[in-house]
């Protein structure tokens, strides 16, 4: 397909190229924040979307407009014919197409799944590799183990290519480390060759003995720190062997943008339906790993607001576990509401999710028909002063509260 249209893949800007379980949206947000506010052009390219399909592809700076999305997506399937091919292997090309007309200082390319054999994987030399905290998802695509998937996401790593490596389980760090041995990449692993510390108004990065302050993210949560650390050591790399992003890391920082990470619904019909005094939180995590973080937030405001309790609205894919992702939020919150996702044909009953979690996990879950009978039922049953609604469990009920909510 890239070679019918002239091999755009040969003639993209330099590239950051991302893989991982967690994190990987997370990082390229910091790294565009980063680099924009330094005065870099970006491009981006991310998967899935929250709401809409553009999101995928940033030009430059924003993201692209369905003119241009359309007309280089008929470019595409007029040479493809009617060849067979993925949906997501033709909006790659195209957005390698369009990454190669534009010019830009820099593209962050996000792995679509796996990494070896993902389409985003034809870039034959990136700038640099990043590797974030791996886990065990898409099992059916990428194995059952933890050494399998890692042998997978390391796929994207390159002869002589830096490779930076988030906070990993030993058996996956081994496997990384190893493939980088053999391919001659320099490594930077996490807590190894570079560390961060934080306390309440700030953090410390050391790469290699040097040792930077900057402002806690505007991204909340513990693992969100972690994030911070594999982007502004990625960013040192990149600096180092090409673009001058040395200034603006703080600004960066607390100007990332990443919807639907332990987000803050500030207004909208959603937020209008809650009492004075109660919060609505939106958070697409989706596997174990994800759970694990989130409910260390959820115990954290627990600590700090007793009488703040937290409700969980979930809903969830077929594809994951309901056990595994509802065991760690286990006595922290003060109840639990199933939904079905709208229009998602995979998407679990909220009856299913309820029988469940009632068998599996021992949690009472109520199953309702849709957000605003949750939400209602949440409200009607407690008249707590404050109160926080988290919901979560999949990036597709996410995007669903984001178009409902605008």
């Amino acid at each position: 397909m890239l070679k019918d249209l002239g091999n755009p893949h040969h003639a993209l800007p330099p590239v950051i190229h991302v893989a991982g379980t967690n994190g990987k949206g997370s990082v390229i947000a910091y790294l565009r924040a980063i680099m924009e506010a330094a005065g870099h052009r970006v491009h981006v390219y991310t998967s899935p979307h929250l709401v809409r399909f553009n999101e995928r592809i940033r030009l430059a700076g924003n993201i692209i407009d369905d003119g241009l999305l359309c007309s280089v997506l008929e470019e595409c399937e007029a040479k493809n014919s009617s060849k067979p091919i993925t949906l997501f292997e033709i909006v790659t090309a195209a957005a390698f197409l369009i990454f190669s007309r534009v010019p830009a200082d820099v593209l962050l390319l996000e792995v679509g799944l796996g990494g070896r054999l993902d389409a985003t994987n034809v870039v034959e030399q990136p700038l640099v590799s990043g590797i974030t905290t791996i886990s065990i998802d898409h099992a059916s695509f990428l194995g059952n183990t933890i050494e399998k998937i890692a042998f997978e996401k390391a796929g994207i790593i390159k002869p002589k290519v830096p490779v930076i490596i988030g906070p990993q389980n030993s058996r996956a760090l081994d496997i990384i480390t190893n493939r980088a041995a053999e391919l001659e990449a320099p490594i930077n692993v996490f807590d190894r060759h570079y560390t961060v510390k934080c306390d309440a108004n700030r953090m410390v990065i050391t790469i290699k003995g040097e040792s930077e302050i900057l402002p806690l993210p505007s991204l909340l949560g513990e693992h969100q720190i972690d994030n911070a650390a594999v982007a502004v050591t990625i960013a040192k790399i990149v600096s180092d062997k090409l673009i001058n992003i040395t200034k603006d890391r703080a600004r960066g920082l607390l100007e990332v943008n990443w919807p639907a990470r332990l987000q803050v619904l500030t207004s909208g019909p959603l937020v209008d339906m809650l009492p004075s005094g109660w919060s609505l939180w939106l958070d697409c995590g989706h596997n174990a790993d994800a759970s694990r973080v989130i409910s260390r937030q959820v115990a954290s405001w627990c600590a700090k607001n007793p009488k703040e309790p937290v409700h969980l609205v979930i809903g969830m894919l077929k594809t994951k576990s309901v056990y595994d992702y509802l065991s760690p939020f286990a006595k922290l919150l003060k109840s639990i509401s199933a939904v079905t996702i709208p229009g998602e044909e995979s998407s679990l009953s909220a009856d299913e999710i309820a029988k469940i979690a009632q068998k599996k996990a021992k949690m009472i879950v109520t199953a309702c028909k849709n957000l605003n009978e949750a939400l209602e039922l949440i409200i009607r049953s407690n008249k707590e002063k404050r109160s926080r609604v988290l919901i979560t469990g999949s990036l597709y009920l996410a995007g669903h509260v984001l178009a409902k909510n605008n």
